[in-house]
């Protein structure tokens, strides 16, 4: 080697292991064994020796700080789907997503195989409304194939001045080829709650993502469907379904909004700040009436907390698909002022301490999206969906229980037992669409074929208050307290 690059080199290591000492003294504060804090001088010699040849014989002169940027995203992106390196644009990016509002297209995405994978569309965006789904392939961004981009180059080439068009080549599975779906950039803005009454005394409440306000943005929704019911709520239905997560301190909120007390949520890592616990406070937004929990593979992460929250202290009844199974915890660790590492540091586990990494939330009654359209084939009923488990390299169940032992409600156990309380309204799998339709009233038709999770959970929600309603006391005719009245359902 040249004495020049051998001098390079030798610099180099030197900078490399005065910066992973700091680090490790400054960043991973934890008490470590004599192997974990050794650094790997051979490997370190390796990598500087791969810099100065790149340096040195490749075909055009290379950007050196771009060298070491890629260097860095390549540790982390190789220890699991969710670990990145934060360049400017993208740290910026990060912080304007959680606010609520940016541009681009309006999905989720992670990285698979070199591809990028839908992880869920975001309510009223341009991806949602062109219908792509969880877990569509993306291969090709106009003219541009997808393998070999990293997930930012991606996420950069998807985003761009509101009223562009961009090509997308899709693969989804059931499909016997690729299709093209065009959308029209635009600027996000992610309303995170959004609300409504179904029928006299019964609530829906959507929250699409979970952002710094969304609690708020909850409360004030249930305030507003008690003020228009003019009387406290029978019930709700919270949908979480295709919600990619957000906020931890959002997902601790939305559950202590229903729960007056107990373990919401608790992590556990190596670094002693990355062990936290949350619990909630007295005060229940509904009084105790009855929740049912819509959710679906696209629900992830903070979705996962709220469910599995609500689910182990009984407090709703979780129905839908099972979750994606994203149970770890991502911290934006800055490393100057403009550019910062998100560093899976931790699993979350439910208050009963399951872990739902690579596992999910299993819901307490399956209900599957009805097909209505004829021309569905017999082979899209089997398609499996993307989730957590499918993504390479990530992280293990700590649990490591057999299926049945890692959700305690059982779907034949969960309370209340639909089968004999709900009304005779409620669809089964086998039902078809005109079958749901004749059962239900006339105002249940469009519920029905708009969306027919939304329909079997409304009804499951009045056999839910049917029950809350007959185990009450009797109370004296003047008392007016509204949870008394009996309407007919």
């Amino acid at each position: 080697m040249h004495p020049n690059h051998r001098l390079a080199v030798g610099v180099l290591a030197g900078a490399i292991v005065g910066v992973t000492a700091s680090l490790s003294l400054n960043v991973f504060a934890f008490k470590q064994t004599p192997d974990e804090t050794e650094l790997p001088l051979e490997q370190l010699q390796k990598f500087t020796e791969v810099y100065a040849r790149i340096k040195q014989d490749y075909v055009e002169t290379p950007d050196s700080k771009e060298m070491i940027n890629n260097a860095i995203r390549g540790m982390l992106t190789g220890l699991d789907p969710h670990s990145d390196y934060l360049d400017e644009e993208s740290f910026k990016e990060l912080q304007v997503g959680t606010s609520g509002e940016f541009g681009g297209l309006g999905i989720e995405v992670g990285m698979e195989d070199g591809f990028v994978k839908v992880i869920s569309p975001i309510d009223d965006t341009p991806a949602q409304k062109a219908g792509l789904m969880t877990g569509d392939l993306i291969i090709r961004l106009d003219e541009a194939p997808v393998k070999g981009m990293t997930l930012n180059d991606a996420v950069k080439m998807m985003r761009g001045q509101p009223g562009t068009k961009i090509d997308l080549l899709i693969v989804r599975e059931g499909k016997d080829k690729p299709f093209k779906v065009t959308l029209t950039r635009d600027v996000i803005k992610v309303q995170s709650v959004k609300s409504r009454m179904l029928e006299p005394g019964y609530g829906y409440v959507r929250i699409s993502s979970f952002q710094a306000k969304t609690t708020d943005a909850l409360i004030e929704a249930l305030n507003k469907l008690k003020a228009d019911n003019k009387q406290n709520l029978r019930g709700i239905i919270l949908d979480l379904r295709n919600n990619p997560g957000g906020v931890l301190n959002a997902a601790v909120g939305v559950s202590d909004a229903f729960l007056n007390d107990g373990k919401i949520v608790y992590t556990e890592g190596r670094v002693e700040d990355a062990k936290m616990e949350y619990n909630a406070n007295a005060g229940d937004e509904l009084d105790g009436a009855p929740i049912v929990v819509l959710v679906n593979q696209g629900s992830a992460s903070a979705s996962e907390i709220v469910s599995g929250a609500l689910q182990d202290h009984k407090r709703a009844i979780i129905v839908g698909q099972k979750t994606f199974g994203k149970g770890s915890v991502q911290t934006v660790l800055p490393l100057d002022e403009k550019t910062a590492l998100k560093l899976t540091t931790a699993r979350y586990f439910t208050p009963s301490g399951r872990s739902i990494q690579a596992e999910g939330i299993k819901p307490d009654i399956e209900v599957k999206p009805l097909k209505v359209s004829a021309d569905n084939q017999a082979a899209d009923e089997d398609i499996a969906p993307l989730s957590e488990a499918d993504f390479n390299k990530h992280l293990s169940n700590p649990n490591k229980k057999p299926e049945e032992a890692s959700n305690p409600v059982k779907p034949d156990e969960s309370a209340p037992d639909t089968s004999s309380t709900a009304p005779a309204a409620v669809p089964t799998e086998n039902d078809s669409a005109a079958a749901i339709v004749k059962k239900g009233e006339a105002k249940d038709k469009s519920l029905a074929a708009e969306d027919s999770q939304l329909f079997e959970a409304l009804n499951i929600l009045k056999g839910m208050d049917l029950v809350l309603n007959k185990a009450k006391p009797a109370t004296p005719a003047a008392s007016n307290t509204p949870a008394a009245e009996s309407k007919p359902l």
